[in-house]
C-alpha cells in the first residue's frame, strides 16, 4: 500500500516501519524520500539521542528546505520502565501527532513491535511490519530476479542461493546481481544457472558480511572472524555505514539464536518451526545448532547486550577508534562462549 507523503497530505506525516525484511523496508523509505525531492534528511538513533533532543529536531524549522525527513532508527530502544520514560515517550507521541507541514518522521526498527506508548503515533495506514518472506516467496523472488536478468535457475540452484546468502531481499539482490555479472555471457540471450555454479561462486567469492561473520563466530574460528571483520571494514570506502549495517546484521543473527533456544527449551525444534524463525535450510540449521552449543540462551542474550553497547560506541566515538572498538567487541563475544 502506498503511504501518503507530507506533500500529498498538506501536513506532516509520521510512519512506523518495523520488521526484519530490510530490502522492502528500505524500498518503502526510498519511495517516501523520492516523493520528498530536495528534502533535508536527518538520522537519529533511539537509545543514543535523548528523547528531548529528538523532539527538538522534529519541531525545529529549517529555513532552507521546504520538506524535512527524519529517520529515527532502533526505535525498539524507546522504553517506558520509569515515570520519566513514560512521560518522555508520551511527549514524543504527541509531537508525532502534530508535525509541521512538510515534515515526515519514520520510526524504524528490525523488531516487530515497539513500546505501546508509540503504537498509535502514526496513522494506521502508515504503520507497516516488513516480515521476512515465506519460503515460497523467497523461492519465487530469486527465480524472478534471475529471470529479469536473462537467466533460468532450477529449484536446486535456488536452494543453494538461499543457504549461502542472508535471507532478506537487500542482501539477496546485492549478491545475486554480482553473480549475474560474473556469469553473464554476451553471446547468449538466456542462460541456465546450475546449482554447482552457484555454490562454487558464492562459497568463494561472496562479499564478507554479518552473515559470513556469524558463521565464523558460530564455528569458534577467531582468526577467520578477524579476517572477516577486516574485509568488512575495507568495504567502508564504498558505504560509510558498513560497520553499523554489520552490527545490525549480527544482532539479527543472535536474535534468531535466541529464538532457536526458545524452541529447544519447549521441545519444538523441527523444520517447520525453524522455518518460522528464518532458519530454513540444512546449512543454516547446522550453523545455528553449532552456535547454540557455543552460546547458551543466557550467552545469546549477553551477546545481544554487548552488540547493542558497541553499536552505540561506534556511532558516538567516531572513525578514529572504529577498528579498536569492533575488534574489542569480537573478543567480548568470544569470551561469552561456553
Amino acid at each position: 500500500m502506498a503511504s501518503p507523503t507530507p506533500e500529498a497530505q498538506g501536513k506532516g506525516a509520521a510512519y512506523i516501519f518495523l520488521g526484519p525484511e530490510l530490502g522492502k523496508k528500505q524500498g518503502a523509505i526510498n519511495e517516501i524520500r523520492r516523493k520528498m525531492q530536495g528534502c533535508e534528511e536527518t538520522v537519529l538513533y533511539a537509545g543514543e539521542t535523548p528523547i528531548s533532543q529528538i523532539i527538538f529536531e522534529i519541531q525545529n524549522q529549517n529555513l532552507f528546505a521546504s520538506t524535512r525527513l527524519l529517520l529515527i532508527k532502533n526505535a525498539e530502544a524507546f522504553k517506558v520502565q520509569t515515570i520519566k520514560e513514560k512521560t518522555e515517550v508520551a511527549l514524543l507521541a504527541s509531537c508525532l501527532h502534530e508535525l509541521n507541514e512538510g515534515t515526515a518522521v519514520i520510526l524504524i526498527s528490525d523488531e516487530i513491535r515497539i513500546t505501546a506508548g508509540l503504537d498509535d503515533a502514526a496513522p494506521k495506514d502508515n504503520r507497516r511490519i516488513f516480515y521476512e518472506l515465506f519460503e515460497n516467496e523467497k523461492n519465487e523472488w530469486v527465480r524472478n530476479f534471475f529471470g529479469q536478468q536473462g537467466f533460468t535457475i532450477d529449484d536446486e540452484g535456488i536452494e543453494t542461493v538461499l543457504e549461502l546468502v542472508e535471507n532478506n531481499t537487500e542482501a539477496l539482490s546485492r549478491e545475486c546481481l554480482r553473480l549475474t555479472q560474473f556469469l553473464k555471457k554476451p553471446d547468449e540471450k538466456v542462460q541456465a544457472i546450475r546449482a554447482d555454479d552457484m555454490e562454487k561462486w558464492l562459497s568463494h567469492n561472496r562479499e564478507e558480511s554479518a552473515f559470513t561473520l556469524f558463521s565464523r563466530i558460530a564455528a569458534g574460528d577467531f582468526p577467520k572472524a578477524l579476517d572477516s571483520l577486516a574485509a568488512i571494514l575495507a568495504e567502508k570506502k564504498f558505504n560509510e555505514r558498513t560497520p553499523q549495517i554489520t552490527m545490525a546484521g549480527i544482532t539479527s543473527c543472535f536474535r534468531k539464536l535466541r529464538a532457536y533456544h526458545t524452541l529447544a527449551e519447549s521441545g519444538r525444534i523441527d523444520n517447520f518451526e525453524l522455518k518460522k524463525i528464518g532458519i530454513s535450510f540444512p546449512r543454516a540449521r547446522d550453523e545455528y545448532a553449532m552456535a547454540a552449543r557455543r552460546y547458551n540462551a543466557q550467552a545469546a542474550e549477553a551477546c545481544l547486550a554487548v552488540t547493542a553497547e558497541y553499536e552505540l560506541l561506534l556511532r558516538s566515538m567516531g572513525n578514529a577508534l572504529e577498528s579498536v572498538l569492533i575488534d574489542t567487541w569480537l573478543i567480548k563475544i568470544y569470551d561469552l562462549a561456553a
